[in-house]
């Protein structure tokens, strides 16, 4: 005789969950919203051991609409601190000539250089971050061969089986009247 197995009851198996315990809490997303808004990027918020890791705060986006509703406003709002940024770089002049050893004022082409680079580095991420409000505007705008219209400006008759020839007449003298020679009908 065999003996049976013990029936395993599945339902009370447990999951176990690798990794550590989310930290997420609402006055950890205030503080990481609040530091975005004002300027500090993701990378080093994330590199204070204070802060989650920056993979803890990209799954947070996609698993809590809260959180990423918030942190969308507070890239808004980054993008309008850069630029307040932007513009106090662009105006400080403060160290862009100094006095040589002889007394002559010589200009800093490396500070301003370095100015210019930190001012065009804001402008794309600012037009990055909000490129409807900040971003460059493109039009295109599509023509045919020889940059003529796509469409044609001639008109379209509209010619059926039904149409008679005095209507066809009347039409044929109609596109006469604009001035095309190639319908002029009395040539």
């Amino acid at each position: 005789m065999t003996k049976k197995k013990p029936a395993v009851n599945k339902s009370k198996k447990t999951i176990k969950v690798n990794g550590r315990p989310s930290k997420y809490s609402d006055a950890l997303i205030e503080a990481i919203c609040g530091r975005i808004a004002g300027g500090e990027s993701l990378v080093k918020i994330c590199l204070d051991p204070h802060m989650p890791s920056r993979s803890s705060v990209i799954l947070w986006l996609t698993k809590h609409e809260g959180f990423s509703v918030r942190y969308a406003c507070a890239r808004e709002a980054q993008a309008d601190y850069l630029l307040e940024e932007l513009v106090q770089i662009a105006d400080d002049g403060s160290n862009d000539t100094y006095t040589s050893e002889d007394g002559r004022e010589i200009t800093n082409q490396d500070v301003i250089a370095r100015s210019r680079l930190r001012v065009d580095a804001r402008k794309w991420v600012i037009a990055k971050l909000s490129p409807k409000k900040y971003g460059d505007k493109i039009t295109q705008e599509i023509t045919g061969k020889d940059g003529k219209d796509l469409i044609s400006s001639q008109p379209v008759l509209n010619i059926s089986n039904d149409t008679t020839p005095a209507q066809m007449r009347a039409m044929v003298k109609a596109l006469g009247s604009l001035g095309n020679d190639e319908y002029d009908t009395n040539k």
